[in-house]
């Protein structure tokens, strides 16, 4: 059980997953839709994808962009699930920036 389990909608998830999927672009979205962006579960999760994605575009001319994408298809995944993850580095930088 996470600390987010009784506010997890299945739309939470789904655009978790998206966030993932589809960054930078659906994080960007998240940040400026008014229903989404505050949502908790959602929150955790948008800016990890958000940094993800530029890690990868910026690596993209090299092999590591298709494996940063890999993984983010993968964190995007356990989010459907309902799960919180932690990426190594981003999560701790995203928590002591106040980001989620």
């Amino acid at each position: 059980m996470t600390q987010f389990d009784a506010e997890v909608t299945s739309d939470d998830k789904l655009w978790a997953l998206l966030a993932y999927v589809l960054s930078p672009l659906i994080p960007i979205l998240i940040m400026v839709m008014e229903d989404k962006k505050n949502r908790p579960f959602l929150k955790a999760h948008n800016a990890q994808a958000l940094i993800l994605g530029i890690i990868a575009i910026i690596t993209s001319s090299l092999c590591v962009g298709i494996l940063v994408w890999f993984y983010m298809i993968y964190l995007g995944f356990q989010a459907y699930q309902g799960k919180t993850v932690e990426v190594p580095l981003i999560t701790k930088f995203v928590k002591d920036q106040g980001w989620a």
